[in-house]
């Protein structure tokens, strides 16, 4: 069942991000409303979807794929998810939650803290048959249902298990969660040109935080690069985010080493 589209100014804002943002900035519960002239772009298909747009849809359904399809929340913790672990309810359902936005699970940032669960990555899975994949999501483990993930858009998720992971490694430190610093000229050229349209300059147009607390751009891209990363590369589920994927993971890097220099206060 589909939310109920309200028009304003502050959601048409909100729904128009060109850069990622940690889950402090987009967690379970915010209002994902917008307008019904982003629908199409947030929730539809293009007539002839390339395989770029194939697999950073993928990635919005790995990332969180209610919001991604326009889907009812799955209620209650999922059967699979750990008892030992230290989350529970809606969260549990994302795919993010256990495989980590390195995909690499238990070998990744996920070792430890909060969201260590003991569960290993999907990076194994890749260059796998699709279709198997695809499968593996309906078997009880997963149990991800029709209603839920429908065959086309779990096509969709099991393109990018297969063929659409990027080597977080190569860009963020695995144990420090640091970033690999990339090309700050080429990240600034590409963020003063597109992300900066909402985001300012500066990065603080838009603040995630409260007057204490604020979360910008800078923050965000310093405290979770790897979930940033992802974002940057994919788009956020439920907003109307460019993606860079069509430029290649290099790009995407320079534009979180770029973003990772703007101001946090």
């Amino acid at each position: 069942m589909g939310r109920v589209f309200k028009t304003s100014i502050a959601m048409a804002f909100s729904a128009a991000i060109l850069l990622g943002s940690s889950m402090s900035a987009f967690a379970d519960g915010n209002d994902y409303s917008h307008s019904e002239e982003a629908q199409d772009y947030i929730h539809g298909d293009p007539e002839l979807p390339s395989d770029t747009w194939v697999l950073s849809a993928g990635g919005r359904i790995y990332d969180n794929w209610w919001n991604a399809l326009d889907k009812d929340e799955p209620v209650g913790t999922h059967s699979a998810y750990p008892a030992t672990a230290k989350k529970s309810g809606t969260t549990t359902w994302r795919c993010k939650e256990c495989h980590g936005w390195d995909y690499r699970g238990v070998d990744g940032v996920y070792r430890g803290g909060s969201h260590h669960t003991g569960i290993k990555g999907i990076n194994g899975a890749i260059g796998k048959n699709e279709a198997d994949i695809a499968a593996l999501m309906r078997a009880p483990l997963h149990g991800y249902t029709n209603d839920m993930i429908n065959d086309v858009e779990m096509a969709r998720l099991a393109a990018f298990v297969s063929r659409g992971q990027a080597d977080v490694s190569r860009y963020v430190d695995m144990a420090t969660r640091e970033i690999k610093w990339g090309d700050l000229n080429h990240g600034r050229a590409i963020f003063q040109s597109t992300c900066a349209a909402c985001h300012g300059f500066d990065g603080r147009a838009m603040d995630w935080g409260d007057a204490d607390e604020p979360k910008y751009v800078g923050t965000e891209a310093l405290a979770a690069p790897d979930e940033v990363f992802g974002k940057i590369m994919n788009g956020h589920p439920g907003v109307a985010m460019i993606n860079l994927r069509a430029f290649g993971a290099s790009a995407a890097h320079d534009v979180l080493s770029y973003a990772a220099t703007l101001p946090v206060k």
